[in-house]
């Protein structure tokens, strides 16, 4: 490798005192992303970036893995609204997944391609709702992968823009009124409406007619309230229910309100609260039988079902139970008039391993559970908006693309309704599912991915985690995983606490003052592989992004040992300003605020960037960061890399802390040439520095 020099970064001597606390705080230079200074130091680091990884051989081929895999394209689920059938497909040739319309007659047609809108692959379909008549579209795109949606009425016979657009719309749900002349929806204030830093809060429900201007829109809720609150507006399918939940930030808590549109007008609805000042989820629907169904994890962790009456809605009648080791995740309705017994689906996923039971819909009887494709994971169940006998989920697994299987309740019968449309080679792998110890004594799951016979001696590994905001990692096909498989590597994934895999007791052991719990649970994870041959400290590498970005920065600061290499993408990682950037205030429900005393205690306990030591021999480090991100700002992978980059400064040869920066992409979505970029790259710095 040609000789590495870390550029110049200046030292602040900057120490504040936070309730006592000592916290410095060197290089807050670098949080001014427009700066003459940090702009320098930025290009700079480009430039070692360009020179280190020229050395990295797999690229092209890790790329050229990556590509032919992601051929297989995707397909999502349908959405049948008065006898048209939409759904999301991305062909082998596409940069992304296209919306697309099928008649009853079998003919289909485009409704969104992103990469006609846009060919250089920038824009993004964000989501889409079809009113109840099937003829208008609303769905909202966005540019740069900046996730603000703007949001736009289009008729779906002519493709005519009819209402819109409507701008900060981000996050927003879309509830039809059931004559398409109307929805609700969510809008951010105008920022000359809000304090400096508050742009991206103070969300409200309003209603929109078609047809008129957005500034005449009727506020429905969220006046003087917190301003990190989302709302969700719903309505039931006849149009006389109007729910809406909301949540502080990215609690789990919610309430929820309830109004009958047939006592109130659409426009000034009586709420009722059905929930408030409760620590736990609730999820109401209002269904096509005038039943109010409450998915909710109130004295029940991992989920259970009850129904009221809407109009008397403080008496439940639990339909179906809390399961012992299964996490309800999601439920749909089969109450076509065909039916001689309606029928209840119910998701679960037992530890991350989904399943289908079924039910009796009026008393929750168990009436046994549906053939599943394999052990993987399927993506919610979809019934007919109108009702009928048939139900249809997405299905993936570690070696199958996303399949779309469909239920039908007369038949008794599971069949595949749509493939992933292109034709892959994946290679043979070994999958399984290894439970092991924690430091506390939990045991914790991870699956493990390597190549099929052979040697079973030790290889280089990639250990993925995320552990926080009750997302669950369930075996999924990944092209990153099966390109580094097929390169003769093995590929974890950790189910950390912070998830929802073990239900909502599993989050919250990885939340708040728990926090260290994920960081524990990774380590152990890699402990757990070093002792059972599957590789070695020298072999290890740990990867993740956004929280699972934090989680990597706090296991390398905590266990430089135990790692060769990680990758570090859009992360979190100064933990005392973390709200004062992006949406960080969202997360204080999740980590904690430094304002309070004990809170910042927590904080600096693992904050990354207050737990580097000068000396230390760290693994090779490889931040990974997005200059459109509006969730994460860069900023924390800058300050962290300058830390870092100082404390390693005597030998940066054998493990180099490095920066990949890149323009005009976001936090999340982006096309399929974008990733196939990132992701060939992240693994050929892995590959390099795992031998």
């Amino acid at each position: 490798m040609h000789e590495l020099r870390y550029p110049s970064a200046e030292r602040l001597d900057l120490i504040e005192t936070l309730h006592g606390h000592t916290v410095p705080d060197p290089y807050r230079w670098l949080e001014e992303a427009d700066s003459s200074a940090t702009k320098e130091w930025s290009e700079a680091q480009d430039a070692l970036y360009a020179r280190a990884s020229a050395e990295y051989g797999g690229r092209e081929r890790f790329a050229r893995h990556l590509r032919a895999l992601m051929s297989s394209g995707a397909v999502g689920a349908p959405a049948h609204v008065s006898g048209r059938c939409f759904f999301m497909r991305r062909g082998p040739e596409q940069e992304h997944a296209v919306l697309l319309m099928v008649e009853e007659d079998g003919r289909e047609r485009v409704l969104i391609d992103p990469g006609a809108l846009d060919p250089e692959g920038l824009t993004t379909l964000d989501s889409w709702k079809v009113d109840p008549s099937g003829r208008l579209l609303a769905h909202q795109l966005s540019e740069g992968g900046d996730e603000e949606s703007v949001l736009r009425v289009t008729d779906i016979d002519t493709g005519q823009v009819v209402d819109g657009p409507i701008d900060r719309g981000r996050y927003s749900p879309v509830a039809w009124l059931p004559d398409s002349s109307a929805f609700y929806y969510v809008r951010r204030l105008p920022s000359d409406q809000v304090p400096e830093g508050e742009e991206h809060y103070h969300r409200r429900v309003y209603l929109h007619r078609l047809g008129t201007p957005a500034e005449q829109d009727v506020l429905i809720f969220g006046q003087d309230r917190d301003m990190t609150e989302f709302h969700l507006p719903a309505l039931s399918h006849d149009g006389r229910w109007l729910t809406v939940t909301t949540s502080l930030g990215t609690s789990a808590a919610t309430e929820v309100r309830l109004a009958d549109l047939a006592a109130s007008s659409p426009e000034t609805p009586e709420f009722v609260t059905l929930q408030k000042d409760d620590d736990s989820a609730l999820s109401p629907y209002v269904g096509r039988d005038g039943r109010l169904y409450l998915f909710t994890d109130h004295g029940a962790p991992r989920g259970r079902l009850c129904a009221a009456d809407p109009a008397s809605p403080g008496s439940w009648t639990e339909l179906v139970p809390e399961d012992a080791e299964a996490v309800m995740e999601d439920y749909a309705i089969l109450d076509g008039p065909d039916l001689a017994r309606p029928e209840l689906l119910v998701a679960w996923a037992r530890h991350a391993v989904s399943e289908i039971t079924r039910h009796d819909l009026a008393t929750g009887e168990f009436l046994g559970a549906l053939e599943m494709p394999g052990l993987g994971t399927i993506g919610g169940i979809v019934e007919r908006r109108d009702g009928g006998h048939e139900a249809w989920f997405g299905y993936t697994d570690t070696t199958h693309p996303s399949s779309v299987y469909r239920y039908d309740a007369l038949a008794g019968e599971v069949t595949a309704w749509a493939h992933a449309p292109g034709e892959i080679e994946v290679p043979e792998v070994k999958v399984e599912q290894v439970a092991y110890t924690s430091a506390d004594g939990t045991p914790v799951r991870m699956l493990v991915v390597a190549p099929a016979g052979g040697d079973e001696g030790p290889r280089p590994t990639i250990l993925y985690g995320y552990g926080g905001f009750r997302i669950s990692q369930p075996p999924a096909f990944s092209p990153t995983a099966l390109a580094w498989v097929r390169s003769g590597g093995v590929h974890v994934v950790a189910n950390l606490r912070g998830g929802l895999e073990e239900g909502e007791e599993w989050h919250r052991d990885g939340m708040l003052e728990r926090k260290q719990n994920v960081f524990d649970d990774c380590i152990a994870a890699g402990e757990h592989l070093v002792a059972t041959g599957v590789t070695t400290p020298e072999q290890l590498s740990v990867l993740g992004g956004s929280n699972g970005g934090l989680l990597v920065g706090a296991v390398v600061t905590q266990r430089p040992d135990l790692f060769a290499a990680a990758v570090c993408s859009a992360p979190l990682l100064d933990m005392v300003r973390y709200e004062r950037f992006g949406l960080g205030q969202l997360w204080n429900v999740e980590y904690g605020t430094a304002d309070d005393p004990e809170q910042l205690g927590w904080l600096l306990g693992y904050s990354p960037y207050h737990n580097v030591r000068e000396g230390t021999r760290y693994p090779a480090t490889l931040f990974t960061v997005f200059d459109n991100d509006t969730r994460v700002d860069p900023l924390h992978a800058r300050k962290l890399c300058a830390q870092m980059q100082w404390a390693t400064a005597a030998e940066p040869q054998e493990r180099p802390v490095l920066l990949r920066r890149e323009s005009e992409v976001g936090h999340s979505a982006r096309s399929v040439t974008r990733r196939v970029s990132l992701n060939a790259e992240q693994l050929a710095f892995l590959a390099h520095h795992l031998g």
